[in-house]
């Protein structure tokens, strides 16, 4: 066995993805739940998270030498707007379960930036299925979009597809501003229009229905005006939440200690890069013009590398990233602390 180690976790979608290490030794021991965390009318259920969790990490520890785990960094999507029960009851359970002493709760758009750029000011477009822009002067965070695929997360891979099949369907149709190229490929992904509707109203995760399709928009965007189209407001959408977010400086420590102040820099992060050029092109330039100060540059990791970015720099008292209740918690020291065993 070897010193106390930190535990971090990504819930995601799909699951959850989980992390132990101890600081200094790389890499973690990793492994991997294929079931999402149940949300209610609570939020996200604390206990269908644990039920989860708990077994991997115990199984993670031992595989990894840990002795004891002493901190504690939980990523999850949904958890600004769904996480109040995640706040008031995870901390103290993984404290009672696992022992742990620091304990961090972040949304997945924090641990995806901490993930892309560590703690260096800038934003990071989270662009997958959903869209979510955050951005930090390492002084507050700032959030754009996210609103889920009905009310937001405009330009994301829901967005996309939608679009795209919107296209589709105005060219079978016979409307202006139809696609025949993405009506082909709808039909060969789909089958017969009519039934388009019935195969992705009644499903629950009809935005990865509709995301499954943002891939033929951009095999079809080289030779078609329409599908071209698509991706560069997709890309617009995206500079603009990018913008919205970005600091418009560094921190001010470069210019207190006398030297250039550092530009704050953007990345994308999540499964949206894997469209390609069609893309990433305009996304550019689109980058550029919105925010000429600001310095482009490829994610260093995912969000659970984030986590485990966080749950390091938290075990070792190095932690910068900013505080902010539903967005970045971390419970005071006081509040982990349990009663001796018996008393």
């Amino acid at each position: 066995m070897t010193a106390a180690g930190y535990l971090a976790v990504d819930s995601g979608g799909s699951g959850l993805r989980v992390a132990v290490g101890v600081p200094g030794r790389e890499p973690p021991v990793q492994g991997e739940t294929r079931e999402p965390v149940r949300t209610g009318a609570r939020g996200i259920d604390p206990g269908h998270l644990l039920a989860q969790l708990l077994p991997l990490a115990r199984a993670l520890a031992a595989e990894a030498g840990v002795e004891s785990l002493d901190t504690a960094v939980v990523g999850a999507a949904g958890f600004t707007t769904l996480g109040e029960a995640l706040r008031a009851e995870l901390p103290g359970a993984l404290v009672r379960e696992l022992d742990v002493r620091r304990v961090a709760l972040a949304a997945d758009a924090v641990t995806a930036y901490a993930g892309a750029l560590g703690a260096r000011p800038g934003a990071v477009l989270a662009a997958g299925t959903g869209l979510i822009a955050v951005g930090t002067d390492l002084r507050g965070w700032r959030r754009a979009d996210g609103w889920g695929h009905l009310l937001g997360d405009c330009g994301s891979g829901a967005w996309i597809g939608r679009a795209g099949l919107e296209a589709a369907l105005r060219a079978f149709d016979g409307r202006d501003g139809g696609s025949a190229p993405l009506l082909a490929s709808a039909r060969e992904r789909f089958g017969p229009m009519p039934g388009l509707p019935g195969l992705v109203y009644p499903r629950a995760d009809r935005p990865a229905v509709l995301a499954s399709f943002a891939p033929q928009v951009a095999v079809c965007a080289p030779h078609d005006p329409v599908a071209a189209g698509i991706l560069r407001t997709a890309a617009r959408h995206m500079a603009e939440s990018a913008a919205a977010v970005c600091p418009a400086e560094g921190t001010g420590e470069e210019e207190r200690r006398g030297a250039p102040e550092a530009a704050p820099e953007v990345a994308l992060t999540g499964g949206l890069s894997k469209l390609g050029d069609p893309l990433l092109v305009p996304l550019r330039e689109e980058l550029a013009r919105r925010l000429p100060h600001a310095r482009l540059v490829p994610a260093e990791g995912d969000p659970l590398h984030g986590s485990v970015r966080i749950a390091v720099d938290l075990a070792t008292d190095r932690l910068t990233l900013p505080g902010e209740p539903t967005m970045f918690h971390v419970v005071p020291a006081r509040v982990t602390e349990t009663p001796p065993k018996g008393g």
